[in-house]
């Protein structure tokens, strides 16, 4: 009997979130979509947030995913930039507990490594060696998809290993894993 998997990958963000679904059958990775959903023409944040609720929503719908791994904010050149990215993570988890689907976050290092064996691979190397193992045509003009959709392989090749990140089933599982946020 052949075994199923879905698995959404998500790469927040308030400009552009990516996104990429893949299917595994009996351990073997097939390509099943990928995109982006473009915010850059919406000035309120709380608007953007809203769209990454109800996309994410949709994506759960119609593709009935199994588990979703999401890329984890990471500080970088501002704090700013850090919690509007962290939002922007918190509603995408957010739909997807509202359905119970297990959540797993990995570090952008983490995916990097992953996917082309070096931490600190530029997009544009994920991007390339997610073309040859999944045997994609093109590549898309932005690399936001991509980053989405090594968020999802790199959550299949992490699969039956102990420590993977952190990972949810649903906001009990959440709370009793973050006693320090829940004040």
């Amino acid at each position: 009997m052949a075994t199923e998997k879905i698995i959404l990958g998500i790469d927040p963000g308030t400009t552009i979130m990516g996104f990429g679904i893949i299917k595994v059958v009996n351990k073997q990775m097939h390509f099943v979509q990928m995109n982006e959903l473009m915010l850059k023409k919406y000035d309120d944040p709380y608007t953007k947030l809203k769209l990454i609720f109800e996309r994410t929503l949709e994506l759960i719908d119609t593709y009935h995913p199994d588990e979703i791994a999401i890329e984890a904010p990471f500080y970088g050149k501002n704090v700013q930039s850090m919690l509007k990215l962290g939002r922007a993570q918190g509603v995408a988890m957010a739909a997807g507990l509202s359905r119970q689907i297990p959540i797993t976050e990995y570090m952008p290092k983490k995916i990097k490594m992953a996917i082309t064996g070096n931490g600190n691979a530029s997009k544009e190397q994920v991007a390339k060696m997610l073309q040859s193992v999944l045997k994609l045509k093109t590549l898309p003009k932005n690399l936001d998809s991509t980053d989405g959709l090594a968020a999802a392989v790199c959550h299949f090749y992490n699969e039956g290993r102990v420590e993977v990140g952190k990972s949810y089933t649903g906001w009990e599982a959440f709370v009793k894993q973050n006693p320090d946020k829940i004040k």
